[in-house]
C-alpha cells in the first residue's frame, strides 16, 4: 500500500506520470463543479474563470496519457487551438468606433465601421472589450444591425446594467466629450441554434408565412431589431414581398419607448418604409401616461478615431473557409514534417525506442511545443495577408464614416427633433401604438391583438400564449 502512495505522489521521469494525471484529474473536478446550476446562474464569472483551466486539463492529460492515446482528442483539440489563436489575433485589433447613440432609458447603440465584405446572420453576436472600462473582460451583444441594410455599419444595443455595462454609459454620457473610445471586437459569430436560422429565412418566403409575430420585454427587443431591418431591406432595397409583422413589446417606464427609435439606422439610408406592413403594440408596465422624461431627446456622439483604427472585417478576408482550411492542412503537414525529423534524427539516436531517457511526458512536450509553432507560423502568415486586403478597403471608407462636421466631431449631437422630421420616422410613428398601465394580454385563449398571425415555437426566448393549437408544421395559430 505504501508503494502504491508513493507512486501517486512522485514524478517519475520515465513512464507514466501518475502527478500529471492527478493535476488534470483535480481541474477536472473544478470545471465540473462550477457547471452545477446555482453556482453558474448566481456566480457566473466564477463559472467562466473556472472554465479557463482547460488549460491546465488538457496539458496535464497530454503529459499523463502521452501522445498517442491523446491522437484519439488530438483532431477536436488541434481545430480548437487554431480558432483559439485567430480569435487572438482579431481581438489585438482596434476597432473604428464611428459614433454611439445614448437612450433616455440609459441604454446605447454603439455603431462600428464594418468591411463590406463581413457579412453575417440576423441574431449574430460580438464580444467586445472596452480597455477604458476593463482590459480584461469581454461581454457578448447580439448584433442589432443588417450587413444588408447597412454594408459599412455593425451595431450593437447594451443595456445599462451591471458594473461594466454602468461604467460604459458614464464615460460616454459624460459633461467632458469625448472624441475616441478605444475597442476591440471578435466576431461576429452566427446563432447557435441553425434550426432557428432556417426558420427564420423561411419568412421571407411569402408563400408558406403570410405573418411574423416578435414578443420581447425590455432589452430583449435587440435581437428583433436585426430582424426588422433585415425585412426593411428585403422591402425597399430588393423589393422582394414580406411578411406582416407584428412587434409585441413591454417595458418599464416610458422612458424605454426610446429604443423603438433604434428600428431605424443611425445612417439615415432608409427613404420610405410604407412598403413593409409593421405593426407595433408597445406596452408601458409602470406608468399610465407618458412623462416629461420620455421627451428626452436621443443623443448621438460621433467620434474621431485613430487613422490605425480599422473596420471589423473578417479575420481570414472574404474566402474564409478556404484560408482555414489551407491554414489545418499546412500546419499538421508541417507538424508531421517537424516531428518525424525531431524522432528520427534526435531523439531515436539518444534513447533508441527504449523510453528511459526520454518519458511519455518529455515527447508529448515536444510534441504540443511543435503543434504550437506549426499553427502559429500558418495561421499568422494567413492573418497578415489578408490584412493586405483589409487595409485597402479601411483607407477607401475612412472618410465616408460620418458627414463633415459644422463643429468639433467630439460637440456634434444630433437629436430626436431633426429624426422625427423624416418619412422613416413618421411611418415608424404611425405604426406604434403604446398602452400605458398594463402588460400585453398573452394570457387570454385568444389575444385580440395576435388574431391572424401566425407564430412559430423557435426559441425559449419567445413568449407563446397559452391556449393555442399546433397544426402539422408546428406553427401556432391563433
Amino acid at each position: 500500500m505504501a508503494s502504491l502512495w508513493w507512486k501517486m505522489v512522485k514524478w517519475d521521469n520515465t513512464g507514466t506520470a501518475y502527478v500529471a494525471g492527478e493535476i488534470a484529474l483535480l481541474a477536472g473536478l473544478a470545471m465540473w463543479a462550477m457547471t452545477l446550476p446555482r453556482i453558474r446562474r448566481k456566480m457566473f464569472e466564477l463559472f467562466f474563470y473556472t472554465h479557463q483551466l482547460y488549460i491546465v486539463f488538457l496539458f496535464f492529460y497530454l503529459m499523463h496519457v502521452g501522445i498517442s492515446h491523446f491522437c484519439m482528442i488530438l483532431p477536436g483539440v488541434y481545430l480548437f487551438m487554431v480558432d483559439r489563436y485567430l480569435r487572438f489575433l482579431q481581438s489585438k485589433t482596434k476597432v473604428r468606433l464611428v459614433s454611439a447613440r445614448l437612450l433616455p432609458s440609459e441604454s446605447i447603440e454603439l455603431n462600428f465601421a464594418k468591411s463590406p465584405g463581413l457579412a453575417f446572420e440576423p441574431l449574430s453576436v460580438v464580444f467586445i472589450n472596452v480597455p477604458g472600462v476593463s482590459s480584461l473582460q469581454w461581454h457578448p451583444f447580439t448584433v442589432s444591425s443588417s450587413s444588408n441594410l447597412e454594408p459599412e455599419r455593425l451595431s450593437v444595443i447594451i443595456k445599462k446594467e451591471e458594473s461594466w455595462t454602468q461604467k460604459l454609459y458614464r464615460t460616454l454620457s459624460s459633461p467632458v466629450p469625448q472624441d475616441r473610445l478605444e475597442v476591440s471586437v471578435e466576431g461576429p459569430y452566427g446563432p447557435v441554434s441553425k434550426n432557428f436560422l432556417r426558420s427564420l429565412r423561411t419568412y421571407f418566403d411569402p408563400h408558406r408565412y403570410d405573418s411574423l409575430i416578435l414578443v420581447s420585454g425590455g432589452s430583449g427587443i435587440t435581437p428583433f431589431i436585426s430582424i426588422i431591418r433585415e425585412l426593411i431591406h428585403q422591402r425597399t432595397t430588393l423589393n422582394r414581398p414580406t411578411p406582416a409583422v407584428l412587434l409585441v413589446c413591454a417595458f418599464k417606464t416610458a422612458a424605454d419607448l426610446t429604443m423603438l427609435d433604434l428600428l431605424l439606422p443611425v445612417s439615415g439610408n432608409i427613404s420610405d418604409l410604407s412598403g413593409l406592413e409593421l405593426r407595433i403594440e408597445a406596452f408601458v408596465t409602470r406608468e399610465e401616461s407618458s412623462t416629461d422624461e420620455a421627451q428626452t431627446n436621443i443623443r448621438t456622439i460621433w467620434f474621431k478615431p485613430l487613422p490605425s483604427d480599422v473596420p471589423i472585417a473578417p479575420v481570414l478576408g472574404p474566402n474564409g473557409w478556404l484560408w482555414l482550411a489551407a491554414i489545418v492542412s499546412s500546419s499538421f503537414v508541417a507538424f508531421l514534417l517537424l516531428i518525424g525529423v525531431l524522432q528520427r534524427y534526435y531523439i531515436y539516436p539518444i534513447d533508441h525506442n527504449t523510453n528511459q531517457i526520454f518519458s511519455y511526458a518529455a515527447r508529448s512536450v515536444l510534441n504540443l511545443l511543435f503543434i504550437c509553432i506549426c499553427i502559429m507560423a500558418a495561421a499568422s502568415a494567413a492573418v497578415l495577408w489578408n490584412k493586405k486586403g483589409n487595409s485597402k478597403e479601411a483607407r477607401q471608407i475612412q472618410n465616408i464614416d460620418a458627414p463633415t462636421p459644422t463643429t468639433s466631431p467630439s460637440s456634434w449631437f444630433y437629436n430626436a427633433d431633426r429624426e422625427l422630421e423624416s418619412l422613416p420616422q413618421e411611418s415608424l410613428v404611425k405604426a406604434t401604438k403604446v398602452h400605458f398601465g398594463g402588460r400585453p394580454p398573452l394570457k387570454s385563449k385568444k389575444p385580440a391583438l395576435l388574431s391572424k398571425f401566425a407564430l412559430r415555437c423557435m426559441s425559449s426566448n419567445y413568449l407563446v400564449p397559452t391556449g393555442a393549437c399546433r397544426d402539422a408544421t408546428g406553427v401556432r395559430w391563433f
